[in-house]
């Protein structure tokens, strides 16, 4: 599976933050808005995320070798919690310039030409989200969708600091600006846990989805109906790869060519439902009892 091509999207989406770190800066400067300097300090970490997702990306997409048998692929997962880090690092320094704006508020300046040009810089995530956000389902790449969430976070924080630093225009409440970067920096602190939490979590192994396990069980009833049967299915997700496997049970008076091609059209039809798919299946008779001594992860020693 060649991924090598993934990281002309982590290109675009380096290009985009420093876009919007250009046109934001410009927008905090115009304005002296605390809201909208925390919105460019976002765009700071979108950068360094950018980078670090081209670069594991990279990694990732080389093939199997003989000390990484099963490929790289879950270089992508650091790539995502590497981002979820930076998040929380720009939550915590949004928090402080917030904090000292509330004490010393100042009023704002150029407020209209500044918005234009913050509104200007989500409109350009907005469209690069949308671009890594199917890239990312497409080759099922948790690199590239970390950064098209944070991204469309982005969006969505900057659309509120907008409304807020309008507001502030509009009424004169100078500390409801400050009070508007904690919320952003409350609000950016539960997306970077989240992505933590799904790098952790890919990194433990975890199955893969309900949906493509029963799309699995489907495949085996009809083989069950037919009076074969199966046991210790297991699965995992390494971002990009995934892997299944299968104990076969087939009558003992089988021969091996018949059993081994048996085995062959199970793996064939899983792969046709889950394309990519990695499956491994081994055989056993069904009137040994020493084939049910291995369901467990590791073989029973009774």
């Amino acid at each position: 599976m060649d991924r090598g091509h993934l990281g002309r999207f982590a290109w675009l989406s380096i290009a985009a933050a420093v876009t919007t770190i250009a046109l934001k800066t410009l927008a905090w400067r115009l304005t002296d808005s605390v809201g909208l300097l925390s919105d460019a300090l976002e765009s700071l970490v979108n950068l360094t995320a950018a980078v670090a997702t081209l670069v594991l990306l990279t990694v990732a997409a080389r093939p199997p070798d003989e000390e990484h048998a099963y490929g790289y692929s879950k270089a992508e997962y650091l790539a995502s919690g590497f981002e979820g880090i930076l998040i929380l690092v720009a939550a915590v320094a949004i928090a402080f310039a917030a904090a000292d704006r509330l004490l010393n508020p100042r009023p704002l300046e150029s407020v209209g030409l500044g918005l234009v040009v913050s509104a200007l810089a989500s409109a350009v995530n907005f469209g690069v989200a949308r671009v890594l956000l199917a890239a990312g389902r497409e080759h099922r790449s948790i690199a590239l969708e970390a950064d098209a969430r944070h991204l469309m976070t982005d969006v969505w924080t900057s659309a509120g600091v907008i409304a807020g630093v309008a507001a502030v225009a509009v009424t004169g409440w100078q500390r409801l600006d400050p009070l508007l970067a904690l919320a952003v920096a409350a609000h950016i602190v539960w997306i970077g846990w989240q992505l933590m939490q799904r790098s952790f979590l890919g990194l433990m192994d975890r199955a893969l989805p309900a949906p493509e396990r029963e799309r699995i069980e489907g495949v085996l009833a009809r083989y069950r109906a037919d009076g074969v049967e199966f046991h210790a299915l297991r699965t995992r997700q390494a971002a990009g790869r995934s892997f299944m496997s299968v104990h076969v049970l087939v009558p003992g008076d089988w021969s091996v060519q018949a059993g081994h091609d048996l085995a062959e059209r199970v793996e064939a039809d899983v792969r046709a439902v889950l394309p990519g798919l990695t499956v491994f299946t081994h055989l056993e008779p069904a009137g040994d009892p020493a084939s049910y001594q291995d369901i467990t992860l590791d073989r029973s020693r009774e």
